[in-house]
């Protein structure tokens, strides 16, 4: 008896058995569909995490000086020039000073604004690849004469007091008047006071002197040219620092791409842990068909002396019933295939995921389904085919 004999028979014996066949196959839809739609959640999770470090841009690199362990230092100059050496890895970079402890009201308020006030260069945008909605960014000559001038988010110039009309009006910091020259376009959401739209720019060389009194730049955020820049752009870093500093521990150079990687990484652990977990149920559901198919080996077992009567021989008799449990595992698959291809469109926007099923978790599925069809269905298999005529001739 060829293949396809053996694969309509088997079709036709789960026809006459279907809510036992529905039964067998339950361990395996279960598990099939629990893997995909896991899968599936995965990877819409981590693709969120790479988009939300890619908006955040995954190419930006922070180097911090603590000068830790060295009386040596590191200049503004020294990294202007460090940079200007390796414009094609680091096309952009810029000195970052943090601003605390600053009270910032705009002009006809009675109370302080809640921002964040930043000291910045005048090639932070392209760091950080925001765009110019009205007005300009720093120059060259804001920063070398310390202007007293301001780059405000879309925040700021939706509020009430401005209506929109920001540029050229003036906010005060620390009591001071700066002219608004700029309005960033918006990041996020312009409306909210607590996301990234929010915020205040000034020049670092004037946050330096006016506003945070320090001499030196202890931060500066860079970008590199492409991904494949980022660690070529991170050994130029180091090998500069390091010649100046000759210690490790003065400096720390951070990547946002390696932290990517990492994140990435862990997720991708953890839906294959969970993955493997709920593959329990299939191990639990290939030993459903094959105690089913201990039974039905039991029941047919005039059949299969009927036929080893007639000729058949053992490896016909074997790959009947292989073939039989793996198309009960398959179709179990299949099934189960479909329960999860349509649990994550389902449970993914309840949870506002893009839960999109890979080829390669529907490919992983229908390859173990066919795997425990073959496994399961062996040993009842080999047991039919054992069997002597005679003995199951007399069978009742």
């Amino acid at each position: 008896m060829g293949i396809f004999q053996s694969f309509v028979l088997a079709i036709k014996s789960l026809l006459n058995n279907k809510m036992r066949a529905f039964l067998t196959m339950l361990g395996i839809i279960i598990g099939v569909g629990s893997v995909i739609l896991i899968m599936s959640l995965g990877n819409g999770v981590t693709n969120e995490v790479n988009n939300a470090f890619e908006s955040m841009g995954a190419r930006t690199i922070t180097v911090t000086l603590t000068g830790r362990g060295s009386t040596r230092t590191f200049s503004e100059e020294d990294m202007f020039e460090c940079i200007e050496k390796n414009r094609s890895t680091i096309p952009a970079f810029s000195p970052e000073v943090s601003v605390s402890m600053v009270s910032v009201r705009p002009k006809g308020w009675n109370e302080n604004l809640s921002t964040k006030v930043t000291g910045v260069g005048e090639e932070y945008l392209d760091v950080k690849s925001y765009d110019v909605e009205k007005g300009r960014f720093f120059t060259y000559v804001d920063c070398a004469a310390r202007q007293k001038v301001c780059f405000v988010g879309a925040y700021l110039d939706s509020t009430e007091v401005y209506g929109g009309n920001a540029l050229g009006n003036t906010i005060k910091i620390n009591g001071e008047a700066y002219t608004i020259v700029g309005v960033c376009s918006e990041i996020t959401d312009a409306t909210s006071d607590t996301g990234s739209d929010n915020f205040v720019y000034v020049p670092y060389t004037t946050a330096m002197r006016k506003l945070t009194r320090t001499s030196t730049v202890s931060t500066y955020s860079l970008v590199a040219a492409d991904d494949d820049s980022v660690q070529p752009a991170k050994q130029i870093l180091t090998n500069a620092l390091y010649k100046a500093y000759e210690d490790e521990n003065a400096y720390s150079i951070l990547a946002l791409a390696d932290i990517m990687d990492i994140a990435t990484g862990v997720m991708d652990t953890m839906v294959i842990v969970i993955a493997c977990i709920a593959g329990i149920s299939l191990l639990v559901g290939g030993i459903g068909i094959m105690n089913i198919m201990l039974v039905s080996v039991t029941e047919r077992t005039r059949e299969i002396g009927i036929r080893k009567a007639l000729g058949a021989k053992r490896a016909d008799i074997k790959i009947q019933f292989v073939i039989e449990a793996m198309t009960t595992s398959v179709i179990g698959g299949i099934l189960g295939i479909v329960v999860g291809v349509v649990g994550a469109q389902n449970v993914g926007p309840m949870l506002e995921i893009n839960a999109v099923p890979s080829i390669g978790s529907v490919a992983l599925s229908v390859g173990i389904s066919v795997f425990i069809g073959v496994l399961f269905g062996y040993l009842p298999a080999k047991k039919a085919s054992e069997l002597n005529p005679i003995d199951a001739l007399r069978y009742e």
